[in-house]
């Protein structure tokens, strides 16, 4: 049918030059204008000869300069046109057709559409043959530039009993029916598959054919709603073989039936074809890409040292600075050989945890899983586990109980010189590494996104590096261990140092109990809560036996865990709740409606197990200037809660090649691709990002 239509038109403008010069009537209605768009019905005949039984039309649309208009598959945020032909006169049926698009960007989302101008062939055919045609057209066209405006308009064309070819509507109609994709049923497609991950996370093609590929561009139909991101796109075979993957951003489930694909060529040449999904993705016809080079690696590795060093110094040091600080107490009683090895086994136990934390997330990337810098801490199990330890160590800190070996062990020790006690820490700085993860630096988020969008030597190198910025204060004492003797001398002091510290460390478990109560549900947390209060009595009860209060130690210490894996409510989602800023939930699409209404966004990617999100909050955005600037009309404060997993919030990090937060992004007319802000956050550098998003002041004052 479309190779007919595009036939048919190609033949009327070519037969243009053999009808009756000046016969005529120009087939066009009155033209709709606006700043944006001018717009008209056209057709190829001047009017119905007595054998007519249809006629070839259509919708011509002419686009300002950086205006843009939608394909029948938007994209997440588009509309595509919409026509109807209520009040025509004579008119049976109409076919709408609709050329290739093109593809581009707005607000990190592909879209799929047309600028500059674009004609809608019509094919309509008449109820009565040879009687006089009345066309009636309500057209609902969105289009967009920094903005989106509906435009609604009615046009009308009326062709009379008469002969002949208008020759310039003929012409633009032929034009673009030669752009109408058509149905690759000639058989030079000899295969064509498609997959969609278990997750739903990225759109995998392959077509196969017997002549080369041309510069093609593939745009696939996911349904409404669906959002792509930009295709990676290869050829393989002498050009012969297309594979393209699209990372899907929203808007598509495993139930994807066979997806509609068009496929464009240099030379306006399209196709349109439906690809059988298949179990596993095909595989591209060649490598990816070229690995990465030494300099590079190099450089990325610096900046992963300097961001774990800074890591030492973020809001999140809080946690382990009681660890640090108990590390040092126990070094004064030590001698200066004692003292090296010991905060060489904590950098020890700090690069122990990094490298392992690689291999993990190594592992899941391989496995297709989403992967990203402190997510375990989205797990209410672990938070669970992280909970029982520090309660723990706190009550031990501030005397509820002594861990004491057998005599025996203690004599074993003695005459082995100590060397076993390494492990307390080694241990030390592996526990304090792992409480150091949900904090992000500057120079961490860089280092880390190209870690995770990389090898697994590129995630080795970056882990390497952080774990050496992070064990950095270690090293240093193990360099100079004589600064340890300058620490005051044991006495009354220490007592208060170590309950000053106990108080430190109940303090982060308070923090982690209300972070598995966000994560797992209230339940969940009060039931851990108390057992771990069950454990901490079990340890400290004077006057039971080794036997029973070890069994009830492993008991008690064991049930936490059981009771946050079992008792987790991960379905209820919470709306931000704020008395300070008047958040609205996350939503991508939302992002790009509100612009184009001329509001400014401001994106703010936090979770409760954050510590430097929180510490933006307090510190800056809860402050004035940023509080009034972000309770001002025409500016919309939008949050996205990453407490736990999010799919959406995780595939909007990572399409700004982000895979920790905190993420604060601000989006308006003048910035519809996103402002990215660093991750400490001042008042100068966000209400500086707000005023360059600019919103529109009519727009936001006629709200």
């Amino acid at each position: 049918m479309l190779t007919a239509l595009r036939h048919l038109a190609i033949g009327i403008a070519l037969a243009a030059g053999l009808s009756a010069p000046g016969a005529a009537l120009a087939a066009a209605s009155e033209p709709f204008v606006s700043p944006a768009v001018t717009a008209r019905l056209i057709s190829a005949e001047n009017g119905i000869s007595p054998e007519t039984r249809s006629i070839s039309a259509g919708l011509d649309i002419e686009l300002g300069e950086g205006w843009k208009t939608y394909w029948r598959s938007p994209g997440e945020v588009g509309l595509p046109p919409e026509v109807k032909w209520d009040g025509s006169g004579n008119v049976a049926d109409v076919a709408f057709h609709w050329p290739a698009p093109d593809r581009f960007a707005a607000f990190g989302i592909e879209n799929f559409g047309y600028h500059d101008e674009v004609v809608f062939p019509l094919r309509v055919e008449l109820a009565d043959a040879g009687e006089p045609v009345a066309l009636e057209a309500q057209v609902d066209l969105l289009v967009c530039s920094d903005i989106c405006i509906p435009q609604s308009f009615s046009l009308s064309l009326d062709l009379p009993r008469m002969s002949g070819i208008d020759q310039p509507s003929a012409d633009r109609i032929a034009l673009f029916s030669a752009r109408v994709p058509d149905d690759a049923t000639d058989g030079t497609v000899a295969s064509a598959e498609a997959h969609l991950d278990t997750d739903g996370e990225a759109l995998t093609l392959r077509i196969a054919r017997a002549t080369p590929f041309s510069d093609p561009d593939v745009f696939p139909e996911l349904g409404d709603g669906a959002a792509l991101g930009e295709p990676e796109i290869r050829l393989g075979d002498e050009g012969r073989t297309l594979w393209a993957r699209f990372p899907v951003r929203a808007g598509v489930t495993e139930a994807l039936a066979a997806p509609r694909v068009t496929v464009t060529e240099s030379g306006d040449r399209a196709i349109a074809l439906s690809p059988d999904m298949v179990r596993a993705a095909p595989e591209p016809p060649f490598a990816a890409s070229a690995p990465r080079g030494n300099d590079t690696l190099v450089s990325i590795a610096l900046v992963a040292f300097f961001g774990g060093l800074i890591l030492n110094v973020m809001p999140c040091v809080l946690p382990v600075l009681s660890i640090k600080l108990s590390s040092a107490m126990k070094g004064r009683s030590r001698d200066r050989m004692a003292v090296r090895r010991g905060f060489l086994a904590a950098a020890a136990g700090v690069m122990t945890f990094m490298w392992g934390l690689a291999a993990i997330l190594f592992a899941l990337q391989q496995a297709g899983a989403i992967v990203g810098w402190g997510l375990q801490f989205q797990n209410p199990v672990f938070l669970a586990l992280m909970f029982v330890i520090l309660c723990g160590f706190a009550a031990n800190m501030m005397g509820a109980f002594e861990v004491t070996l057998p005599s025996s062990w203690q004599t074993r020790l003695a005459s082995a010189g100590g060397r076993a006690g390494y492990a307390a820490d080694f241990l030390t700085g592996m526990f304090g590494a792992i409480l150091a993860t949900p904090c992000s630096a500057p120079f961490l988020g860089t280092a880390v996104a190209f870690a995770l969008a990389g090898s697994g030597v590129d995630i080795a190198v970056v882990f390497t590096g952080l774990g050496l910025g992070l064990a950095m204060p270690y090293l240093a004492v193990a360099a100079a261990p004589g600064l340890v003797s300058r620490m005051p001398r044991p006495g009354r002091w220490m007592i208060w140092m170590r309950a000053f510290l106990g108080l430190l460390l109940a303090g982060t478990a308070v923090w982690l109990l209300w972070v598995l109560g966000s994560v797992a549900g209230q339940g969940a947390a009060m039931s851990v809560a108390a057992l771990a209060f069950l454990l901490v009595i079990m340890l400290s009860w004077p006057s039971m036996s080794p036997a029973l209060r070890w069994s009830g130690v492993a008991l008690f210490a064991l049930l936490p865990l059981v009771a946050a894996g079992t008792l987790a409510d991960t379905e209820t989602r919470r709306a931000p709740a704020d008395d300070v800023i008047p958040w609205v939930a996350f939503d991508r699409g939302e992002i790009a409606r509100r612009v184009s209404r001329g509001e400014v966004v401001f994106v703010d990617v936090t979770a409760d197990w954050c510590l430097t999100c929180m510490a933006n909050k307090k510190l800056v955005l809860e402050r004035d200037p940023v509080r009034s600037a972000l309770d001002s009309i025409g500016t919309v404060p939008m949050q996205a809660d990453w407490t736990r997993p999010d799919d959406a919030i995780s595939r909007y990090l990572e399409s700004f090649g982000r895979y920790g937060i905190p993420f604060n992004a601000v989006y308006g007319p003048e910035a519809p691709e996103g402002l990215i802000l660093s991750e400490l956050l001042d008042s100068a550098s966000v209400i500086d990002a707000l005023d360059r998003a600019g919103a529109d002041p009519k727009v936001a004052a006629s709200r």
